[in-house]
């Protein structure tokens, strides 16, 4: 089973929230994942980001693969060094 670490979107219409889910990477955006491990909201300013940092490192050293956009916020938060 490929796993990733993506975004999942919740929150109203033209209100978005997500949440930092663990899913395969088989399923639909929005379907059932295997853990979340954090939110963002980017209509915040400045954005509000909370990971669980040792979850994260714990998927990523298991082999579950961030998306781009979830790469970009771990590299943010200092979960993954600037160069990955």
């Amino acid at each position: 089973m490929a796993v990733r670490i993506r975004l999942t979107r919740v929150g109203a219409t033209k209100q978005p929230t997500y949440r930092l889910v663990v899913a395969d990477s088989r399923s639909a955006r929005d379907s059932r994942s295997l853990e979340t491990i954090g939110h963002y909201n980017p209509r915040t300013d400045p954005i509000e980001l909370k990971i669980d940092a040792e979850r994260a490192k714990k998927w990523l050293s298991q082999g579950a693969q961030p998306s781009d956009t979830v790469a970009r916020l771990f590299r943010s938060a200092g979960i993954l060094p600037a160069g990955k």
